[in-house]
């Protein structure tokens, strides 16, 4: 451990984010503590990046991108093992997970900047706004979902909201008809 943060305090001539990656697989090798490693490694490597001006002000944490897939996680770590310490397959997965999270981040904001920007532009209303900004994060909507955004809202206003955007061009029907239980709503023209 010494060892590790004298080389973190001194080392200046590798990139920011791939001594985050190395000082985060070093403290899970080492296993310094009884339980606790695997979050004081991911703490220890979002310290790095923030020591170095990555400041993500808390928008997103690496382990969101590991929990996706957690044995491509430890099997990234035990490949470091396997391969004499050759961290070149850790380092990978590291800078793709946070390259992944930092794109999803800026995807979101985008579509919230684009969704504020739609609903003063055309005056949706709360219910029509969530329902632009479901359709852009997750490309359809149907009634029952917006039902589940809108609990104590009645179907027939949800409907009537739906119809609304569908009438500004903002959302088109997929399905077969009015009463088809499979109706979809999907993004239109903004």
């Amino acid at each position: 451990m010494r060892d590790l943060v004298a080389w973190l305090r001194d080392e200046e001539e590798v990139h920011p984010v791939l001594i985050a990656g190395i000082a985060q697989f070093q403290l899970v090798h080492i296993h310094p503590f009884l339980d606790g490693n695997g979050r004081t490694s991911r703490l220890l490597s979002t310290l790095c990046l923030y020591r170095a001006g990555y400041d993500f002000k808390r928008l997103f944490i690496l382990s969101e991108y590991y929990d996706r897939d957690r044995s491509a996680f430890y099997r990234a770590l035990q490949t470091v093992r396997e391969e004499e310490m050759d961290l070149t397959h850790w380092l990978t997965y590291f800078v793709v997970g946070l390259a992944t999270q930092i794109a999803e981040v800026k995807s979101r904001g985008e579509i919230a900047i684009r969704t504020d920007l739609v609903v003063v532009d055309r005056g949706l209303n709360e219910r029509q706004a969530a329902a632009l900004d479901h359709v852009l994060a997750n490309g359809r909507l149907s009634v029952g979902e917006l039902e589940a955004l809108f609990p104590s809202v009645s179907r027939r206003s949800l409907q009537r909201d739906l119809r609304g955007l569908v009438d500004k061009g903002l959302f088109q029907e997929k399905g077969a008809g009015r009463t088809d239980p499979n109706r979809r709503y999907v993004l239109g023209e903004l």
